[in-house]
């Protein structure tokens, strides 16, 4: 029987993401514009398929978006995407997304998300941090499952409220939790 120890897990964690990095993702290094353009149309088509949204998106300090997240494991998994901080509609950086697994899980998916920070507080918090990472206090505005929005009193006080759609794949569920956040030079 094999033991896994934290250096098991770490060094199986590092060793995934190139892996999930190369999956598909889409979002090659061909620069900000790439980012930009694929940002538009993950709005685009999150405001018509989730119209609740575009409130959220008007009352927030601040939204990231990831167009793409691919998302594999097996035993040891991972997630990896890029995506753009806008502010006031207006792109003022670039962020990677990665997490790291361990556990009972097979398959792959991919999905975009966005986070719409609500407060200034929050906002400010994200952009000073030098890795800011998604806790259990994230609070969720829906599902894929065709849930409507239902923007009331509990979202509208939460400082982040995550948004994770358009999943595809074989690998059920998506959870933004422990997924770290880093500023990136597209």
């Amino acid at each position: 029987m094999t033991k896994f120890t934290r250096r098991t897990f770490a060094f199986g964690a590092l060793a995934m993401v190139p892996l999930v990095a190369g999956c598909g993702n889409g979002i090659g290094s061909d620069g900000g514009a790439v980012i930009d353009a694929r940002v538009d149309k993950t709005l685009s088509d999150m405001y018509s398929r989730y119209p609740g949204t575009r409130d959220l998106g008007d009352k927030a300090a601040g939204i990231l978006v990831m167009p793409l997240v691919t998302e594999a494991g097996f035993g040891v998994g991972g997630s990896y995407g890029r995506g753009a901080l806008r502010i006031n509609d207006v792109t003022v950086d670039y962020y990677s997304a990665t997490t790291a697994n361990f556990g009972l899980q097979i398959g792959a998916q991919q999905y975009a998300h966005v986070l719409f920070f609500m407060t200034d507080e929050a906002l400010m918090d994200f952009r000073r941090s030098s890795g800011w990472a998604a806790g259990a206090d994230l609070e969720y505005a829906l599902s894929d499952q065709g849930e409507a929005l239902k923007a009331g009193t509990t979202t509208a006080l939460s400082p982040v409220i995550a948004v994770v759609f358009g999943q595809a794949g074989f690998r059920v569920g998506a959870t933004l939790e422990g997924t770290k956040y880093n500023r990136i030079i597209p």
